[in-house]
């Protein structure tokens, strides 16, 4: 996405004791390739509005702009996602990093990079519950909920359509074996029965063998909490080439419009959950978005709320040092002050100058607890003529 941002803002006078206008660079730390590359192709778009928006407000930080600057996680390696999030730091010298994406390379970059560093990050879509225990010197945050608040949801999910007994099959990251186990907890504690709980690899080309062994242990229905690119996708398909499976449940790493685009009619009647509301909030940036990306997308409307609150404690702080900046997260994020919802951040921008206060509600209905992590809204999914719908929410 080209961003023009207006420069002449620099020269206009500034508020006493603000900083001096100057060009604030926001790492975007996604996985613009890997087994999630189509989901963050909406993702980055979101975070780079929020970047847009507060930097031709002309109200960021005495006239200061903002640039994004990409850098790759891969989702999966944590040798270069580490690499990637010291050049954004070291080299192209940024003030936060929206993200990472997959939880496995986001733990890996704040513990080796930005706690050694001092960065803030702010997750739009690391789920493992291990991260609510990171010892992150208060720097990490996510808008994201953790997968043991999704555990819960994909049982309820389940066992309100009527399933008792399930096959499970995880991608062998942090990622597939936090939301397994924390599924599995919640299933079993509601009366359900996992048959067989397995890991798979990405990036092989033949799944028959873990396919047959989910069959082998049964159940009625199998949970792929994989990747929708790569090992999960496989696994769906060999299901239904030898009868296995037809029907799946999708957690948020599946869902998104490549799967049902890659399967067809075959995956119809599956089901799932990601990050979602049907608030006020996501709707505005539905219509923001327009034609450039899918606002609706999982982790989108995450992505612009990350890139925003990082702005936004910036000016409360009326400081780009994350040293400084990293207090005022949990203060703009909640209650009290002003609700600002998606186009509005000029305004609270305003309001921050000022010495007021504000409530972030964002896209994503953002209410920040615990460690700094997402209280949780979850769109209940289903596949519908090769094609996501969205059928409630929870």
């Amino acid at each position: 996405m080209k961003h023009i941002l207006k420069t002449t803002v620099a020269a206009l006078a500034l508020t006493a004791g603000a900083a001096s206008a100057e060009d604030v660079k926001l790492g975007v730390f996604l996985g613009f390739t890997g087994p999630l590359e189509s989901l963050v192709a909406n993702m980055a778009p979101g975070a780079e509005t929020a970047i847009t928006e507060v930097s031709e407000s002309g109200k960021f930080m005495g006239g200061s702009t903002v640039t994004a600057v990409r850098a790759d996680t891969t989702c999966i390696d944590s040798a270069a996602a580490t690499a990637a999030a010291e050049r954004l730091i070291t080299s192209d010298k940024v003030s936060g990093i929206v993200g990472g994406d997959c939880s496995g390379v986001t733990t890996a970059a704040l513990t080796n990079v930005a706690l050694p560093n001092g960065m803030v990050m702010i997750s739009p879509s690391a789920t493992s519950p291990a991260l609510s225990t990171v010892e992150d010197n208060g720097l990490f945050f996510r808008t994201a909920p953790s997968d043991a608040r999704q555990g819960v949801v994909m049982s309820d999910i389940i066992m309100d359509r009527g399933f008792k007994e399930v096959a499970l099959t995880y991608t062998n990251n942090d990622y597939g074996k936090g939301l397994a186990d924390a599924f599995q907890a919640a299933f079993e504690a509601a009366g359900g029965k996992v048959t067989i709980s397995t890991p798979h690899e990405d990036g092989k080309a033949d799944y028959s063998a873990e396919v047959g062994a989910l069959q082998s242990a049964g159940g009625e229905i199998l949970v792929v909490a994989g990747y929708l690119d790569q090992g999960g996708k496989g696994i769906i398909q060999a299901s239904l080439d030898t009868d296995a499976f037809d029907t799946f449940v999708l957690p948020d790493g599946m869902v998104g419009d490549a799967l049902p685009e890659a399967i067809g009619d075959d995956l119809n009647g599956s089901f799932g959950q990601a990050p979602g509301s049907d608030s006020e909030g996501a709707g505005k940036l539905v219509e923001m978005a327009g034609d450039a990306y899918n606002a609706t997308s999982p982790f989108s409307a995450e992505s612009y709320d990350a890139a925003a609150l990082i702005m936004l404690a910036m000016q409360a702080a009326n400081s780009t040092d994350p040293a400084a900046y990293k207090e005022k997260v949990m203060d703009v994020a909640n209650a009290p002050g002003e609700k600002i919802l998606p186009g509005e951040l000029g305004k609270a921008l305003d309001i921050l100058a000022a010495g007021g206060e504000i409530d972030y509600v964002g896209a994503s209905n953002v209410e920040l607890i615990g460690a700094g992590e997402s209280a949780g809204n979850y769109r209940e999914i289903e596949i519908k003529d090769a094609a996501l719908s969205t059928v409630g929410y929870r």
